[in-house]
This record gives C-alpha cells, structure tokens and sequence, in this order.
C-alpha cells in the first residue's frame, strides 16, 4: 500500500512539474502572440496611411465620377437608354 502511495505521490510531483512547465510555455507563447499582433497593427497602420491620402487627393483626368466632372451622360443632356 505504500508503495503504491508513493508511485503516486511521485507521478503527482511529476504532473505538477509538467503543469508549471507547460504554464510559463503558454505565457512566453502569449506575449510572443501580442507582441506580433501589435507589430502586424503597427504596420497595417503604417500601409493604410499612404492609401488614404492618396485617395483623399482626386486623381487627375479621371474626374472622381463626379457629375460635375463632365464625364456623366446626364451632365451631358443626353438620357439614358432604360
């Protein structure tokens, strides 16, 4: 019976170790986790600046597909065909 206790008891231990081994493996996994997340924002963030402006600006010649930019059959008094 003790003998039996004892195996125990060390497969017990032995757990415990595996346990707290595993845990600070998660945690440095984690943190690696967040840490490539906010560098993968940082440089979404980086790539969408660029492209916001440049679509702020209206490109030349291309009028935006604004009516008021001449290139609307409708600005041109034409209708059309339904």
């Amino acid at each position: 019976m003790d003998r039996v206790n004892s195996s125990l008891c060390l497969e017990n231990l032995r757990m415990m170790h595996e346990n707290e081994r595993l845990r600070r493996k998660a945690q440095q996994l984690d943190q690696e986790n967040k840490a490539l997340l906010a560098e993968l924002k940082r440089k979404q963030q980086l790539a969408a600046a660029p492209a916001a402006t440049s679509q702020d600006a209206p490109s030349a010649g291309s009028g935006g597909g604004h009516p008021a930019a001449g290139n609307s059959s409708k600005a041109a008094g034409k209708q059309q065909p339904k």
